[in-house]
């Protein structure tokens, strides 16, 4: 384990992770009993080298085992230690709501990017807002077939022609601009493709722009 993983020496280092899921067979499976939850996070503690964990995240809800019974599981590894803080993954706003019942959740991530605005549309966005909620989405440039995607999009091409940056870049920006509460978290396999992601930060959009965007991709209409 390398020294730059152990986040209680280094205040600027966040370790986020999830459990709930598991690989039978090399295929996803949700797993959200509290038996398993606390399995996983006891292996993610032993892999990481902490005593903590900074933010463990339900990785979905499980429609085989009560929500609150896994929510329940997490807020009890909060009260043993085990995790600084909760956090849940592909969830409604009323899973959201029964969830901070139980515990307080500090981070919600759902996928979300220009051709998937479901966050937006089905208020999730809007909760974690109110509520002061980060919320984190995955796939925000929809992979490597979004890319492409992004790419061929002349809106997405015509704004970032104007600060000279790529489509990805601007979808980027487009979803930082969107929300305050808004941390994206794109994926990488190569260490260009993370600067370049993280360059998106310095796209700074007009409301014009914004509002172009919006309309482009639907957002706002049914």
């Amino acid at each position: 384990m390398t020294h730059a993983w152990r986040a209680s020496e280094s205040p600027a280092l966040v370790v986020a992770t999830k459990g709930g899921c598991v690989r039978p067979g090399g295929r996803w499976a949700v797993d959200g009993r509290p038996a398993h939850l606390r399995k996983a996070c006891e292996a993610s503690l032993k892999a990481l080298g902490v005593a903590r964990i900074d933010l463990y995240q339900l990785h979905a809800p499980d429609d085989r085992v009560r929500f609150e019974d896994s929510v329940g599981a997490l807020a009890e590894l909060r009260t043993a230690g085990k995790i600084a803080h909760v956090g849940l993954s592909n969830v409604s706003v009323a899973q959201i709501r029964a969830a901070q019942a139980i515990v307080p959740i500090v981070s919600v991530q759902n996928r979300c990017n220009p051709y998937d605005l479901r966050a937006f549309r089905e208020g999730v966005v809007a909760h974690c807002e109110r509520e002061k909620i980060a919320f984190l989405p995955y796939s925000p440039v929809g992979g490597s077939r979004g890319v492409a995607q992004l790419r061929a999009d002349p809106a997405l091409g015509a704004v970032g022609a104007a600060h000279g940056a790529t489509a990805p870049q601007v979808a980027l920006a487009w979803l930082l601009a969107k929300s305050s509460v808004t941390i994206p978290i794109p994926g990488a396999s190569r260490a260009e493709s993370a600067v370049s992601s993280f360059a998106a930060r310095q796209v700074v959009l007009t409301e014009a722009e914004l509002a172009e965007l919006d309309a482009a991709f639907g957002l706002g209409t049914s």
